[in-house]
């Protein structure tokens, strides 16, 4: 067992599962919680995460297979998906490269949005390029939601991602990924418009704290 990210709500690790390289992901057990609740909370959480996995996949996006599911240990074995982190690869690419990765990107998420799912932590860091496709992994905060608003702000999520990590290349991605976000996507429009009201809200908050 080979810890790769202890987080404050699960613990990740690599192990063998029939002979094979697999992840795992193990929720961790609140303290602070009655016992009964925090088992609930769990249990809940596990289920969604492998609904909203197998969910996607069914709707086109690539994201890990899962093998097994133990509600009474809160684990998840899946896939463990052996490519480059498309934050890495962006960061390296040529701009003909840069912009085919973010227009495949577009419509990935257009699909998860046309079927009503919300990743909830749309980073470059949470994509994987395996064999020409490009894996999401780690929906863990996730939702099942087809509000404008959550949709808008799952994108305004990975823009201003983008943002920090990929800031010389911006505008490359961010427009690329709004065309394949528009050829998947019929509420495209809707979600983009929401996009600059998040960000206008944003900037007048901030101006607000400064007076």
């Amino acid at each position: 067992m080979q810890i790769i990210y202890r987080g404050a709500e699960a613990v990740i690790y690599l192990d063998n599962y029939d002979n094979q390289k697999v992840l795992v992901k193990e929720r961790i057990k609140k303290n602070y919680r009655l016992d009964e609740i925090d088992t609930k909370i769990r249990k809940f959480r596990l289920r969604k995460e492998v609904r909203l996995l197998t969910e996607a996949r069914k709707n086109g996006v690539p994201t890990p297979k899962i093998f097994e599911t133990d509600e009474v240990s809160n684990k998840i074995i899946m896939e463990y998906v052996e490519g480059t982190r498309i934050k890495d690869l962006l960061n390296s690419a040529d701009e003909k490269t840069v912009t085919n990765i973010c227009n495949q990107i577009g419509r990935l998420i257009g699909k998860l949005h046309s079927a009503g799912i919300i990743h909830g932590d749309l980073t470059t860091s949470n994509m994987i390029l395996k064999d020409n496709d490009i894996y999401f992994i780690d929906f863990g905060l996730g939702e099942f939601s087809r509000r404008i608003e959550d949709q808008g702000v799952d994108m305004n999520l990975l823009k201003e991602a983008i943002q920090s990590t990929h800031f010389n290349i911006l505008k490359t991605c961010w427009n690329n990924l709004l065309k394949g976000y528009r050829q998947e996507y019929k509420n495209s429009e809707q979600v983009i418009k929401k996009v600059d009201e998040i960000e206008n809200r944003a900037r007048y908050v901030k101006r607000k704290e400064q007076v």
